[in-house]
């Protein structure tokens, strides 16, 4: 059975869709939607794909078997409010909405929705970051105490319109960009947070930038940490000024017996055991890994091949009549710790949740 995609959105995020589709056996995308008259064209001819302006046109169209959300993040509530009406798979881009109040609104309408709603989390399908899970899993560190994740980065790139550029658009940097983290962090610690606190600033991007009259005032840098109820923290790194990295993202986890990291680009698993130290310097042994990925779905797009992986899951789900590996309810809470990270930097005070 060969599954008809509609892509709603044609700019970067939904030609990496495309691309992949494109990749994947068994997946078609048949029609693109976006007012934007250059994406639009781009998009169709990338796919083959019959193009329309408006969504809802597209939707009664009747040519797809799921829907792909990859418009701006402001759009997403609308969008996916006249979606939610018809009865097809929805895979909608992070974050789900720009506020946790559009969030909770989207929820609500899902009331009694047959059809499945995914929100698109690629960083767990991330090769490294999939491998680093599979070790958490097996009990390598034995409990989870910390979790670390680091992002350093290049700034946002240039979108149609810049509308990436404003956080009344995007939700705000911690929203926009780490709402993947903040899910990484819940996956791990496997409970829900109860304080943030965050530090941060723009500090170096887009200062010299006026877009319309306007100065883009979404931050560049940040610290975050995270208590979760079940005594884990966590800890977010975010700077987007660090092109010259050793790698882009790393994430590591300590436990009581151990710690497991990884990176990407470089695609490494390092796992170190506790043991016994007599003096200070001691270099304890490591066991390291390549996670090996198929050059091609390095080619294709970003994000590591794990668009192209969380696809295969995403249509898996809908053949088997499954339900989302990422609910609108973890797409809800992520938004909900990038919104409060957002308003701890605002008043320098920890935010409960």
């Amino acid at each position: 059975m060969t599954l008809r995609y509609a892509i709603i959105g044609s700019g970067m995020m939904g030609q990496e869709h495309i691309r992949f589709l494109n990749h994947m056996e068994g997946a078609t995308v048949t029609a693109v939607a976006d007012p934007d008259p250059g994406m639009r064209a781009k998009a169709a001819e990338l796919a083959g794909a019959q193009a329309f302006a408006d969504h809802a046109e597209m939707l009664g169209a009747g040519l797809a078997d799921a829907l792909i959300i990859a418009s701006p993040n402001h759009t997403h509530k609308d969008v996916l409010l006249d979606m939610l009406g018809s009865d097809l798979p929805i895979l909608v881009e992070k974050p789900l909405c720009t506020t946790a109040k559009d969030c909770e609104t989207v929820l609500r309408a899902t009331a009694g929705r047959a059809a499945p709603v995914w929100v698109a989390m690629e960083y767990r399908y991330m090769p490294p970051v999939a491998r680093l899970l599979e070790e958490i899993g097996a009990g390598t560190i034995g409990r989870t105490h910390m979790v670390s994740i680091r992002e350093h980065r290049f700034p946002f790139l240039e979108k149609v319109g810049n509308w990436n550029r404003f956080a009344r658009f995007t939700g705000g940097t911690l929203v926009e960009k780490c709402c993947h983290f903040f899910d990484l962090m819940r996956l791990i610690a496997e409970s829900e947070p109860t304080r943030i606190y965050a530090s941060g600033a723009q500090d170096v991007n887009h200062l010299d930038e006026v877009i319309e009259g306007e100065t883009p005032d979404i931050i560049d840098n940040a610290y975050v940490i995270v208590d979760f109820a079940n005594g884990i923290r966590a800890a977010l790194d975010l700077c987007m000024f660090a092109e010259a990295s050793r790698d882009e993202e790393e994430v590591a986890v300590i436990g009581d017996k151990g710690k497991v990291e990884c990176g990407t680009p470089s695609s490494t698993l390092i796992i170190g055991k506790r043991q016994k130290v007599e003096r200070m310097g001691t270099a304890l042994p490591l066991i390291r890994e390549t996670v090996e990925v198929d050059p091609v779905l390095l080619e294709l797009g970003d994000h590591h091949g794990a668009t192209y992986f969380q696809h295969q899951r995403f249509a898996e789900m809908i053949r088997t009549g499954g339900t989302p590996e990422v609910t609108l309810e973890d797409g809800l809470k992520a938004v909900r710790m990038g919104a409060a990270a957002e308003e701890s930097i605002k008043t320098g005070m920890p935010v409960a949740l």
